[in-house]
């Protein structure tokens, strides 16, 4: 068995799927090599011999047609440039009998109403605009899919959700946020775009720490899910 894990960040879905099929082989990808030492040595820490990491680019895979059992993308194709050629290229180094599979974000909801944490998902929307990505595409991957050229008959469509509410769960998705409205590649562009400024970025994050604190907070993810057979 061999599984492609396209967009993998920091592997811990590469490792994952790695621990499923001891006798397989998983490969991720990422278009930079920052977040590749840390899936590296997640892979080593959980014992995994059977993941590799390495630099690629969605739009362009540099593997042969009919390579790998299964292509797996989570939350990816919001963030390139043409999601239509990252699927044709998933579709491409799939097998014949193999499966393309692909988890997208649709609709973001939350618990209390906060103007802070709209700010947020509104200057999210701006940057993937500029990025000409879709920031929440689950309701339409069946169709681009249909574009990448599988057949609707060859498309199974579902949904998944995520819930953050209890304090350890608030703590995690929380921080989490924070940290990115912070320190990150989002925090970077934001800046350097002039899309928001540092204490507009500090009170986005004062928004997130709020939240966590708030007994009666909740956050939730409608997510839209595709299996193509090939």
């Amino acid at each position: 068995m061999s599984i492609l894990d396209v967009g993998c960040g920091p592997g811990s879905i590469s490792v994952d799927l790695a621990k499923l099929v001891p006798k397989g082989r998983v490969v991720g990808i990422e278009y930079t090599p920052e977040p590749l030492k840390a899936a590296r040595a997640f892979a080593t820490q959980q014992g995994v011999t059977n993941a590799e990491f390495h630099v690629g680019d969605i739009h362009a895979l540099d593997f042969p047609d009919d390579t790998f059992d299964i292509v797996h993308a989570h939350q990816v194709l919001q963030h390139v440039a043409d999601p239509i050629q990252a699927l044709r290229e998933m579709r491409r180094v799939a097998k014949p009998g193999g499966i393309v599979a692909a988890r997208e974000s649709a609709v973001p909801t939350w618990y209390p109403e906060s103007p802070g944490l709209q700010a947020y998902w509104d200057l999210q929307m701006r940057m993937a605009r500029l990025k000409g990505s879709n920031p929440h595409p689950g309701k339409y991957i069946h169709t681009w899919a249909q574009e990448a050229g599988f057949e609707r008959s060859q498309i199974t469509c579902s949904a998944g959700s995520w819930c953050f509410s209890t304090p350890e769960e608030r703590a995690y998705w929380g921080g989490s946020m924070e940290e990115r409205t912070l320190s990150s590649a989002f925090a970077t562009i934001a800046l350097e775009r002039n899309l928001a400024t540092e204490e507009e970025l500090k009170e986005l994050a004062k928004a997130w720490r709020d939240w966590i604190r708030d007994d009666n907070g909740w956050f939730s993810f409608l997510h839209g899910e595709i299996i193509c057979r090939v």
